[in-house]
């Protein structure tokens, strides 16, 4: 039965990575989508590329204070 439950954590994870992935795709798509409201309501018009790198930043600053940890290193 080794060989079976590691195709099934095997599974369990690739099934992990898919979810993750969408879930990244859909929350920079939020991220351009508040940027672009952001910049509209303060009166600036940006160009699309600036507007997608200022969402890529913050998805990316999102992600890393998300994956970092709360406590000190050697705890």
């Amino acid at each position: 039965m080794g060989v079976l439950d590691s195709f099934g954590a095997l599974a369990a994870s690739l099934i992990a990575a898919v979810v993750l992935l969408v879930f990244a795709v859909l929350s920079f798509f939020v991220t351009v989508f508040i940027v672009d409201v952001g910049a509209s309501l303060a009166g600036l018009s940006p160009t699309a590329d600036y507007v997608t790198l200022s969402a890529a930043l913050i998805s990316t600053g999102a992600i890393v204070a998300g994956a970092s940890p709360l406590t000190r290193v050697g705890e």
